[in-house]
């Protein structure tokens, strides 16, 4: 959905350019701002990743113990 709303801006603001500046620099400024949403919906995705990767390290990684927690084990 965000990378939707991206896009969605970028193709106006590209409109705008096309409109204010005709011809070829119009058209790559269009180019220029369709890009950037490739580049920040990349990165997105990346971030999900890593998170996700990094979740999972954090679960499977079990707890160390208190210093309560070993004084009563040593006291039983």
């Amino acid at each position: 959905m965000i990378i939707y709303a991206l896009a969605l801006g970028a193709v106006e603001r590209g409109s705008v350019y096309l409109t204010r500046f005709p011809g070829f620099g119009g058209k790559l400024l269009f180019l220029a701002c369709t890009g950037a949403v490739f580049m920040a919906g990349a990165k997105i995705l990346d971030c999900i990743k890593y998170e996700k990767a990094a979740r999972l390290e954090l679960e499977a990684v079990p707890l160390a113990e208190t210093p309560l927690e070993s004084e009563r084990k040593e006291a039983a």
